[in-house]
């Protein structure tokens, strides 16, 4: 818990943001320039600047093990553990899941029967007090490896139960499980949560946590314990969650490369115990504050004869407004938390504008009334904009398929992970600085066993050649600049303009939305204290819809 200096310094905090509200826009704007000494977008484009490495720091720390008491079960059967809460599409509905039994890892298993236990929340707004009951569904998942010395997995029973007529910022008591089974301890003990705010131009999260690239290490811990005390009311967790494919087979710690350690490995194997093991972790956090994922690399977790069997546990585990938001998948859909819309997209499935992805999100953003939710944030996992060396231009198709919709119409803010660091970027369309782009943030930098990326395409000698960085799914479109200071070729010297400020240490962001033009965007390392001042990189983001309207006309980038 956080101490009492701490809680006054976000106390403090969020009411300067509140009284900000208040002011005029052209008051509020000098404030935050002249008074509040926090930059803000309209001051960029920025110089570009780097923060070095601290080598006083690891790289990286081992991970943390499934015997320690954070991770180890603790929860008897039929209790639930894993619990966690996901935003639906609207604020009136969320969604509540859980785990029961125990899962297996062998040779020869046996699943359990999800018909056997029931998946029931018990609700409602007074704690002690459940007259609401909702039930849902359940399902068992199974990870097989055809290979000898490969052991089968086969998970608990995963429940997930969507409560509906729910009041917008609004505080809930619940316990879920199966309430046939009392007093055996067929339920949970009680926990709370507090739905967003409605959709509306002057109601918003009051704190909006985002992180990528987590894993379940010693800096991972250190990441979600910073987080935890930033008193979030919304996650985005950028994609690749519990490194669970990079465990056992790495001995046990993990190692940087998995293909350099076991070269001769058939399939790469995913210990899925690390599933439940972060899904323990996690709980304390995520069964009061809704958690939003996407997929990531790591989630791909290959099964079956030639690996055919892909995200079975990312699947199966969360659920996510996928029926709701109309994209009928959990690889790509949306929601709303107050003023601001979430979209959440897929770089691991079919991303071309030929494609069902590209389809719903056109019909997705033709849907979004800036009237009512002014802010639009997209989050997906592979950055299109990274002067890192790690994944450079490595989802370049992607780009080239996509960024000339999001331009079109408007898009505020865009978060991934992937690369293990921080980078926040200037305004930036088509590798050009544009005042009508939005701000990039790239937030990979969990603490994954994968250790921090320190080396930058523009470092002498650190340029990847054009035939490194393939993506895991799609093509390669690796590409030299024709035009700029890098022009004819396929890394800058230097810093390139678009990238505004980047850092190789590990962290979280915060993201506070003022109103309907302003919202704070606060980076913080691991490593800062958690004094009021103590920040690796902030500036308010300020949305400029009469100087960039939306555009009529389709607007998409050249194929290079």
């Amino acid at each position: 818990m956080a101490d009492s200096s701490t809680n006054a310094g976000h106390r403090h905090h969020h009411c300067l943001l509140l009284l900000l509200l208040l002011l005029p826009r052209h008051q509020l704007a000098s404030h935050l320039v002249d008074g509040g000494g926090i930059p803000t977008t309209l001051d960029g484009p920025f110089t570009p600047a780097t923060r070095a490495f601290d080598r006083s720091l690891r790289q990286g720390s081992a991970d943390v093990p499934l015997s320690d008491p954070r991770l180890a079960p603790r929860a008897r059967p039929p209790s639930p553990e894993q619990i966690s809460l996901a935003a639906s599409a609207n604020p009136t509905s969320l969604w509540v899941s859980w785990v029961t039994g125990r899962a297996q890892v062998g040779s020869h298993l046996t699943p359990l029967d999800p018909t056997a236990v029931r998946s029931e929340v018990w609700y409602g707004e007074r704690a002690g007090h459940h007259p609401r009951v909702a039930t849902g569904s359940a399902e068992v998942y199974s990870q097989l490896y055809p290979y000898p010395g490969l052991l089968n997995y086969t998970s608990g029973v995963i429940h997930h139960v969507r409560l509906v007529n729910l009041t917008p910022s609004t505080r809930y008591y619940y316990r879920c499980g199966d309430s046939s089974l009392l007093p055996e301890g067929g339920l949970s003990d009680e926990r709370s949560f507090r739905t967003l705010p409605a959709p509306a131009p002057g109601a918003y999260p009051r704190r909006v946590a985002v992180v990528g690239d987590l894993g379940l290490t010693g800096n991972s811990t250190s990441t979600v314990d910073h987080l935890a005390r930033n008193h979030p009311s919304l996650i985005l967790m950028v994609g690749d969650m519990t490194y669970a494919n990079q465990y056992l087979t790495t001995g046990g710690a993990g190692v940087p490369c998995f293909s350099c350690s076991f070269p001769d490995a058939p399939i790469r194997e995913s210990y899925q115990p690390r599933w439940d093991g972060w899904g323990r972790f996690m709980e304390p956090l995520t069964s009061r504050v809704p958690m939003m994922v996407i997929e990531g690399n790591h989630e791909i977790e290959p099964q079956g004869h030639g690996g055919a069997v892909t995200f079975a546990s990312y699947l199966a585990r969360f659920a996510v407004p996928a029926e709701e938001s109309g994209s009928g998948t959990k690889f790509y859909y949306s929601f709303d938390a107050g003023g601001i819309h979430f979209i959440m997209l897929g770089a691991y499935v079919d991303y071309n504008r030929t494609g069902p992805q590209y389809s719903w999100l056109e019909k997705d953003l033709q849907r979004v009334d800036r009237g009512v939710t002014p802010w639009v944030v997209v989050s997906w996992h592979s950055p299109w904009y990274n002067s890192y060396a790690s994944h450079y231009q490595e989802f370049e198709c992607m780009r080239q398929q996509m960024e000339g919709l999001l331009y079109q119409h408007g898009i505020d803010i865009v978060f991934s992970g992937h690369v293990h660091a921080y980078e926040r970027m200037n305004r930036v369309f088509n590798y050009t600085l544009d005042t009508c782009g939005p701000v990039y943030i790239t937030i990979g930098d969990g603490g994954n066993i994968e250790k921090i990326d320190i080396d930058h395409a523009d470092d002498p000698g650190k340029c990847p050649s054009p035939g490194d960085n393939a993506p895991e799914f799609g093509g390669v479109c690796h590409l030299n600049f024709t035009s700029g200071p890098a022009k004819g070729r396929f890394c800058w010297e230097r810093q390139p303009e678009w990238s505004a400020f980047r850092e190789s240490s590990f962290g979280h962001g915060i993201l506070e939305v003022v109103n309907s033009t302003y919202a704070l965007w606060t980076w913080h390392r691991n490593q800062d204290t958690y004094g009021q001042d103590s920040v690796g990189d902030q500036i308010y983001i300020v949305r400029q819809p009469k100087e960039c309207l939306i555009q009529s006309t389709r607007v998409t980038s050249p194929e290079w």
